[in-house]
């Protein structure tokens, strides 16, 4: 007899500010623990040159890691105002 489990994963879109108040746009299934990891040098080399790095935005749960990436991408073509104004929670 063999045994299905089904994990569901959610994963998230974040923006990250550093500490030369540049955004890093990245997915991850544990926002907070992502940021921890650039702020220890465990990421792109961008997270280590810039960082220390805040945690200023997280997405809706998306349920596949697809789906985030797409997100990400259109987030990340988003001139640096548009990126503000969904931080602040007036875009989506």
């Amino acid at each position: 007899m063999s045994k299905e489990y089904n994990f569901y994963v959610a994963w998230y879109v974040y923006i990250a500010e550093s500490r030369f108040k540049h955004f890093y746009t990245g997915i991850t299934n544990n926002p907070e623990l992502r940021i921890i990891k650039h702020n220890s040098g465990k990421g792109s080399q961008m997270a280590t040159q810039q960082g220390p790095f805040t945690l200023v935005y997280v997405s809706k749960e998306f349920p596949d890691k697809s789906s985030a990436r797409k997100r990400e991408v259109q987030i990340k073509r988003w001139t640096k105002s548009k990126k503000e104004k969904l931080i602040r929670g007036e875009w989506e």
